[in-house]
């Protein structure tokens, strides 16, 4: 059995619905945010010494990080399915999709979210109209055009394909759903970006995808 360390609002949903899809048996351990900082609780510390989410636990191994989860699972339980073919265009575009959630946009939407936070409580009153604006500039100037650049990138690498690995869906399209879901509730994604948008209509309409929300409970990013 694979026990799924769950925070919610986080990328852990991303594993539910890997395993949704390959129709493993999982059992959920649900962990909650703090209501006033959403700092993940201490109890995750007692599983992994970082203490965040996602982490799973199978045959004694624990593994964290949402990449190395997702790959792991299809590797060991995939039988072929969700992963295109090593050293094919398909395999290296899906190798690059993992990589590239996390590693490039997740920092630039986490920034974002950082600098809409600032000017609230619990900042002194007095401060807050100040860090607003510094924030704004910060937003304005910096992570406004390079995540317009990143999201015309990825409009782009859809221009072909109706996934990000190619003509199938695959676990990329799993590992990028988190950053796109996030980047259209708070990051300016919309309609100017159909093909985007139509590949969240896709992901949306997965049994599987579905499946996951009713197990682990709905999730919002603002």
């Amino acid at each position: 059995m694979i026990t799924v360390h769950h925070l919610d609002n986080s990328r852990s949903q991303r594993v539910l619905w890997l395993l949704e899809e390959l129709e493993l048996p999982y059992e959920i351990v649900r962990h909650a945010r703090d209501p006033a900082t959403l700092a993940a609780p201490a109890a995750l510390r007692a599983v992994h010494p970082l203490g965040k989410s996602p982490v799973i636990v199978e045959d004694g191994l624990t593994i964290a990080e949402s990449g190395a989860i997702l790959e792991y699972l299809v590797s060991r339980h995939g039988d072929g399915r969700l992963r295109p073919p090593p050293g094919t265009p398909e395999g290296l575009r899906c190798t690059y999709w993992l990589h590239y959630a996390e590693g490039s946009l997740m920092p630039l939407l986490l920034l974002k979210l950082v600098m809409d936070r600032m000017g609230r409580p619990p900042m002194p009153v007095l401060l807050r109209p100040l860090a607003r604006r510094i924030a704004g500039g910060v937003v304005g100037a910096m992570v406004a055009p390079r995540l317009g650049q990143h999201l015309d990138f990825l409009e782009d690498g859809l221009k072909d394909s109706p996934w990000f690995a190619g003509g199938a869906f695959s676990v990329a399209d799993i590992q990028m759903s988190f950053p796109i879901e996030a980047a259209a509730a708070r990051a300016g994604l919309n309609s100017s970006r159909p093909r985007l948008m139509a590949w969240l209509e896709r992901i949306h309409a997965r049994p599987a995808y579905r499946r996951a929300l009713d197990r682990g409970g709905p999730y919002a990013y603002a």
